[in-house]
């Protein structure tokens, strides 16, 4: 499979949105409103441009997005900061031959070399213990809202990050709870 992972540009954003909307849009467990997400979270001061991934394939054309963006883990006063993982996507006609693995494991090879040292996700969980992404329950870290424990999950992506936060709670930035 030729694909390549590059940073997006402004000028792929509608193309990007594009992408998120279909991949999502039939999916039982989306609302589907994940691409108003995308757009909102590059207008905020969450968003690092360099955490922003497209997939290419070999006609250039955009096949999968990756999305990490700033959050905290706060308990008690002090906080940690970290990433949230939201959304990845894969045209679906790609689905299943690999490209999302490809985003996964760029993404986080430069989150790490941007210096964060966690990322947290609510996901499938099969897909992401896959990268050693595990239950935020082991850590006691907490939901802002109800979610099904097994699909909240975080990797540290430096090792003992998260031991300060034991009972902490994810803090979204703001775009998370626009509609």
């Amino acid at each position: 499979m030729d694909i390549t992972i590059r940073q997006e540009t402004p000028a792929e954003y509608r193309a990007t949105e594009a992408l998120v909307n279909r991949a999502f849009g039939d999916e039982s467990y989306s609302d589907p409103t994940e691409h108003v997400l995308v757009e909102n979270l590059r207008e905020s001061e969450a968003f690092i441009p360099e955490l922003s991934l497209v997939a290419l394939d070999s006609g250039e054309r955009i096949v999968g997005h990756i999305l990490l963006s700033r959050i905290t883990i706060e308990d008690n006063g002090s906080a940690v900061d970290s990433l949230a993982l939201a959304p990845m996507s894969v045209a679906p006609e790609r689905q299943n031959q690999g490209v999302g693995t490809q985003l996964m494991r760029d993404a986080l090879k430069r989150a790490g070399e941007l210096g964060f040292s966690s990322v947290v996700v609510l996901g499938h969980p099969e897909y992401y213990a896959k990268f050693g992404f595990e239950r935020v329950d082991h850590w006691d870290i907490h939901a802002p809202f109800e979610v099904p424990p097994e699909a909240f999950m975080v990797l540290e992506l430096t090792a003992h990050a998260l031991d300060k936060v034991q009972g902490g709670v994810v803090q979204y930035s703001p775009p998370f709870w626009e509609e």
